[in-house]
Protein backbone atom coordinates (compact mmCIF):
# COMPACT_ATOMS: atom_id res chain seq x y z
CA UNK A 1 0.00 0.00 0.00
CA UNK A 2 1.29 3.62 -0.74
CA UNK A 3 -0.50 6.63 -1.05
CA UNK A 4 0.31 10.75 -2.34
CA UNK A 5 -1.70 13.73 -2.04
CA UNK A 6 -2.34 15.95 -4.58
CA UNK A 7 -5.05 18.45 -6.01
CA UNK A 8 -7.57 17.87 -8.94
CA UNK A 9 -7.12 20.12 -12.20
CA UNK A 10 -9.69 19.54 -14.42
CA UNK A 11 -10.40 16.30 -17.36
CA UNK A 12 -8.67 16.33 -20.73
CA UNK A 13 -8.25 14.03 -23.39
CA UNK A 14 -5.20 11.94 -24.99
CA UNK A 15 -5.33 9.36 -28.05
CA UNK A 16 -2.66 6.51 -28.53
CA UNK A 17 -0.87 5.77 -31.54
CA UNK A 18 -3.53 2.99 -33.20
CA UNK A 19 -6.25 5.72 -32.16
CA UNK A 20 -7.90 5.02 -29.34
CA UNK A 21 -9.28 7.88 -27.35
CA UNK A 22 -9.09 8.15 -23.35
CA UNK A 23 -10.52 10.53 -21.06
CA UNK A 24 -8.31 11.52 -18.24
CA UNK A 25 -8.03 13.59 -14.67
CA UNK A 26 -5.03 15.70 -14.76
CA UNK A 27 -3.89 15.55 -11.07
CA UNK A 28 -1.16 17.78 -9.82
CA UNK A 29 0.90 16.11 -7.22
CA UNK A 30 3.15 18.67 -5.74
CA UNK A 31 6.05 16.65 -3.40
CA UNK A 32 4.72 15.28 -0.29
CA UNK A 33 6.72 15.34 3.28
CA UNK A 34 6.00 12.58 5.59
CA UNK A 35 5.14 14.99 8.63
CA UNK A 36 4.62 11.67 10.75
CA UNK A 37 4.80 8.09 11.92
CA UNK A 38 2.64 6.40 13.72
CA UNK A 39 3.26 2.53 14.32
CA UNK A 40 1.76 0.14 16.35
CA UNK A 41 3.64 -0.30 19.24
CA UNK A 42 2.52 3.11 19.69
CA UNK A 43 -0.26 4.47 18.70
CA UNK A 44 -1.88 0.96 17.51
CA UNK A 45 -1.80 1.23 13.80
CA UNK A 46 0.61 1.72 11.17
CA UNK A 47 0.50 4.87 9.22
CA UNK A 48 2.48 8.01 7.64
CA UNK A 49 0.83 11.34 7.74
CA UNK A 50 1.95 13.11 4.50
CA UNK A 51 1.61 16.97 4.23
CA UNK A 52 1.45 19.68 1.11
CA UNK A 53 0.85 22.91 0.04
CA UNK A 54 3.26 25.28 1.47
CA UNK A 55 1.55 27.87 3.98
CA UNK A 56 3.07 30.96 5.66
CA UNK A 57 3.85 30.54 9.14
CA UNK A 58 1.99 33.07 9.84
CA UNK A 59 -1.20 31.21 9.36
CA UNK A 60 -0.78 28.40 11.78
CA UNK A 61 -0.85 28.25 15.62
CA UNK A 62 2.32 26.77 16.93
CA UNK A 63 1.60 23.20 18.06
CA UNK A 64 1.00 23.28 14.14
CA UNK A 65 4.09 24.80 13.57
CA UNK A 66 5.96 22.45 16.26
CA UNK A 67 4.52 19.96 14.56
CA UNK A 68 5.93 20.05 11.17
CA UNK A 69 9.01 21.62 12.18
CA UNK A 70 9.88 18.07 13.86
CA UNK A 71 10.16 16.54 10.58
CA UNK A 72 11.97 19.88 9.15
CA UNK A 73 9.79 21.30 6.79
CA UNK A 74 7.37 24.66 6.34
CA UNK A 75 3.41 23.92 7.55
CA UNK A 76 1.57 22.90 5.13
CA UNK A 77 -2.11 22.95 4.41
CA UNK A 78 -3.40 19.35 4.29
CA UNK A 79 -2.25 16.66 6.43
CA UNK A 80 -3.78 13.62 5.58
CA UNK A 81 -3.11 9.46 6.91
CA UNK A 82 -2.31 7.09 4.66
CA UNK A 83 -2.70 3.73 6.69
CA UNK A 84 -2.00 0.40 5.95
CA UNK A 85 1.88 1.32 4.32
CA UNK A 86 5.00 -0.44 5.42
CA UNK A 87 6.38 2.23 7.94
CA UNK A 88 9.79 0.76 7.42
CA UNK A 89 9.84 2.09 3.76
CA UNK A 90 9.60 5.79 5.05
CA UNK A 91 11.72 8.54 7.26
CA UNK A 92 10.27 11.52 8.81
CA UNK A 93 11.18 14.48 6.75
CA UNK A 94 11.35 12.23 3.62
CA UNK A 95 9.87 13.91 0.27
CA UNK A 96 7.42 12.07 -1.78
CA UNK A 97 7.45 12.52 -5.10
CA UNK A 98 4.88 12.16 -7.89
CA UNK A 99 7.42 9.07 -9.46
CA UNK A 100 6.15 6.75 -6.52
CA UNK A 101 3.56 5.34 -8.93
CA UNK A 102 3.99 3.53 -12.21
CA UNK A 103 2.00 4.24 -15.18
CA UNK A 104 -0.41 1.33 -15.92
CA UNK A 105 -0.84 0.74 -11.76
CA UNK A 106 -4.56 0.45 -10.69
CA UNK A 107 -5.46 3.15 -7.60
CA UNK A 108 -8.38 4.26 -5.54
CA UNK A 109 -8.84 7.82 -5.42
CA UNK A 110 -10.78 9.73 -2.61
CA UNK A 111 -11.85 13.07 -2.59
CA UNK A 112 -14.87 15.09 -1.32
CA UNK A 113 -17.90 15.75 -3.96
CA UNK A 114 -19.51 18.15 -5.52
CA UNK A 115 -22.26 19.43 -2.78
CA UNK A 116 -25.73 20.10 -4.72
CA UNK A 117 -27.54 21.39 -1.48
CA UNK A 118 -31.07 20.09 -0.73
CA UNK A 119 -32.24 17.74 -3.45
CA UNK A 120 -35.64 15.56 -3.81
CA UNK A 121 -35.65 11.84 -4.23
CA UNK A 122 -35.81 12.19 -8.04
CA UNK A 123 -32.43 13.73 -8.13
CA UNK A 124 -30.80 11.92 -5.08
CA UNK A 125 -31.52 8.73 -5.64
CA UNK A 126 -33.02 8.64 -9.14
CA UNK A 127 -36.49 7.36 -8.49
CA UNK A 128 -39.22 8.35 -10.90
CA UNK A 129 -41.62 10.88 -11.13
CA UNK A 130 -45.56 10.33 -11.11
CA UNK A 131 -47.92 11.40 -13.96
CA UNK A 132 -47.83 15.04 -15.20
CA UNK A 133 -51.60 14.77 -16.23
CA UNK A 134 -53.20 17.99 -14.44
CA UNK A 135 -55.50 15.40 -12.67
CA UNK A 136 -52.67 13.60 -11.16
CA UNK A 137 -52.00 16.09 -8.36
CA UNK A 138 -48.60 13.53 -8.02
CA UNK A 139 -45.60 14.64 -9.78
CA UNK A 140 -42.13 14.58 -7.79
CA UNK A 141 -43.64 13.55 -4.42
CA UNK A 142 -41.50 11.01 -2.42
CA UNK A 143 -44.33 8.61 -2.17
CA UNK A 144 -45.89 6.02 0.39
CA UNK A 145 -43.39 6.45 3.46
CA UNK A 146 -44.48 2.90 4.84
CA UNK A 147 -47.24 0.62 6.22
CA UNK A 148 -49.98 1.86 9.15
CA UNK A 149 -48.16 -1.27 11.69
CA UNK A 150 -45.28 0.79 12.67
CA UNK A 151 -47.07 4.34 13.07
CA UNK A 152 -43.66 5.71 12.00
CA UNK A 153 -41.26 5.92 9.36
CA UNK A 154 -38.62 3.40 9.21
CA UNK A 155 -35.10 4.14 9.54
CA UNK A 156 -32.90 4.37 6.44
CA UNK A 157 -36.28 5.41 4.23
CA UNK A 158 -34.89 7.62 1.18
CA UNK A 159 -36.41 10.96 1.39
CA UNK A 160 -35.38 14.60 0.14
CA UNK A 161 -31.88 15.74 1.86
CA UNK A 162 -28.34 17.59 1.60
CA UNK A 163 -27.03 15.73 -1.61
CA UNK A 164 -23.06 15.49 -2.11
CA UNK A 165 -20.41 17.67 -0.01
CA UNK A 166 -18.95 13.78 1.30
CA UNK A 167 -16.35 11.44 1.13
CA UNK A 168 -16.14 9.55 -2.12
CA UNK A 169 -13.83 7.07 -3.29
CA UNK A 170 -13.70 5.73 -6.96
CA UNK A 171 -11.77 2.17 -6.95
CA UNK A 172 -9.99 0.64 -9.64
CA UNK A 173 -8.60 3.77 -11.93
CA UNK A 174 -5.48 3.40 -14.02
CA UNK A 175 -2.55 5.66 -13.98
CA UNK A 176 -1.86 6.43 -17.70
CA UNK A 177 1.22 8.96 -17.78
CA UNK A 178 3.38 10.52 -15.17
CA UNK A 179 4.38 13.76 -15.58
CA UNK A 180 7.77 14.62 -13.27
CA UNK A 181 8.82 17.92 -15.25
CA UNK A 182 5.37 19.21 -14.47
CA UNK A 183 4.58 17.00 -11.07
CA UNK A 184 1.26 16.14 -12.97
CA UNK A 185 -0.45 12.11 -12.98
CA UNK A 186 -3.09 11.70 -15.26
CA UNK A 187 -5.30 8.87 -14.17
CA UNK A 188 -8.03 7.26 -16.52
CA UNK A 189 -11.95 8.51 -15.64
CA UNK A 190 -13.41 10.79 -13.39
CA UNK A 191 -12.52 11.73 -10.05
CA UNK A 192 -14.63 12.78 -7.29
CA UNK A 193 -14.57 16.26 -5.89
CA UNK A 194 -14.42 19.99 -7.75
CA UNK A 195 -11.50 21.71 -9.54
CA UNK A 196 -8.85 23.12 -7.26
CA UNK A 197 -9.69 20.33 -4.51
CA UNK A 198 -7.49 17.81 -2.71
CA UNK A 199 -7.69 13.77 -3.50
CA UNK A 200 -6.01 10.95 -1.63
CA UNK A 201 -4.56 8.87 -4.25
CA UNK A 202 -4.03 5.13 -3.02
CA UNK A 203 -2.92 1.68 -4.31
CA UNK A 204 -6.50 -0.34 -5.37
CA UNK A 205 -7.80 -2.07 -2.46
CA UNK A 206 -9.06 -4.74 -4.76
CA UNK A 207 -5.94 -4.93 -7.32
CA UNK A 208 -3.24 -4.18 -5.56
CA UNK A 209 -0.68 -6.30 -7.62
CA UNK A 210 -2.17 -5.60 -10.96
CA UNK A 211 -0.12 -3.39 -13.85
CA UNK A 212 -1.89 -2.86 -17.16
CA UNK A 213 0.08 -2.70 -20.19
CA UNK A 214 1.31 1.02 -20.72
CA UNK A 215 -0.34 3.19 -23.28
CA UNK A 216 1.46 4.18 -26.19
CA UNK A 217 0.41 8.04 -26.39
CA UNK A 218 0.98 10.24 -29.23
CA UNK A 219 3.24 13.42 -27.85
CA UNK A 220 2.82 15.97 -30.22
CA UNK A 221 6.07 17.90 -28.80
CA UNK A 222 7.87 15.34 -30.93
CA UNK A 223 5.70 16.45 -34.24
CA UNK A 224 5.69 20.31 -33.11
CA UNK A 225 9.91 19.71 -33.14
CA UNK A 226 9.50 17.77 -36.39
CA UNK A 227 7.66 20.66 -38.00
CA UNK A 228 9.92 23.83 -36.69
CA UNK A 229 12.90 21.96 -38.17
CA UNK A 230 11.35 21.49 -41.44
CA UNK A 231 10.18 25.08 -41.53
CA UNK A 232 13.63 25.96 -40.79
CA UNK A 233 14.70 24.27 -43.79
CA UNK A 234 12.49 25.59 -45.76
CA UNK A 235 13.42 29.13 -44.95
CA UNK A 236 17.21 28.59 -45.54
CA UNK A 237 16.33 26.93 -49.21
CA UNK A 238 14.10 29.86 -49.75
CA UNK A 239 16.85 32.69 -48.44
CA UNK A 240 19.45 30.98 -50.63
CA UNK A 241 16.89 31.27 -53.74
CA UNK A 242 16.72 34.77 -52.80
CA UNK A 243 20.28 35.34 -52.53
CA UNK A 244 21.06 33.46 -55.87
CA UNK A 245 18.22 35.65 -57.18
CA UNK A 246 19.12 39.07 -56.05
CA UNK A 247 23.25 38.22 -57.11
CA UNK A 248 22.31 37.51 -60.89
CA UNK A 249 19.83 40.71 -60.92
CA UNK A 250 22.88 43.12 -59.64
CA UNK A 251 25.19 40.99 -62.36
CA UNK A 252 22.90 41.64 -65.05
CA UNK A 253 22.30 45.39 -63.73
CA UNK A 254 26.06 46.55 -64.05
CA UNK A 255 25.99 44.34 -67.63
CA UNK A 256 23.36 46.59 -68.67
CA UNK A 257 25.29 49.98 -67.22
CA UNK A 258 28.49 49.04 -68.61
CA UNK A 259 26.94 48.29 -72.22
CA UNK A 260 25.47 51.57 -72.08
CA UNK A 261 28.41 53.09 -70.74
CA UNK A 262 29.87 51.78 -73.85
CA UNK A 263 27.84 52.99 -76.42
CA UNK A 264 28.00 56.88 -75.07
CA UNK A 265 31.88 56.70 -75.28
CA UNK A 266 31.42 55.29 -79.13
CA UNK A 267 29.30 58.01 -79.97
Amino acid sequence: MKGILGKKIGMTQVFTKNGKLIPVTVIEVEPNVVTQIKTVEKDGYDAIQLGTSTIKEKAVNKPQLGHTKKANTEPKRFLREIRGVNVGDYTLGQVISVDIFKEGEMVDVSGISKGKGFQGVIKRYNQSRGPMGHGSQYHRGVGSLGTMLPMHVLKGKKMPGHMGNAKTTIQNLEVISIDKENNVILIKGNVPGPKQSLVIIRTAVKKPDAVNEKADLITYVEEVEVLDTASEETENVVLEDTKEETTETLAEEEKTEESSAEEKTAE
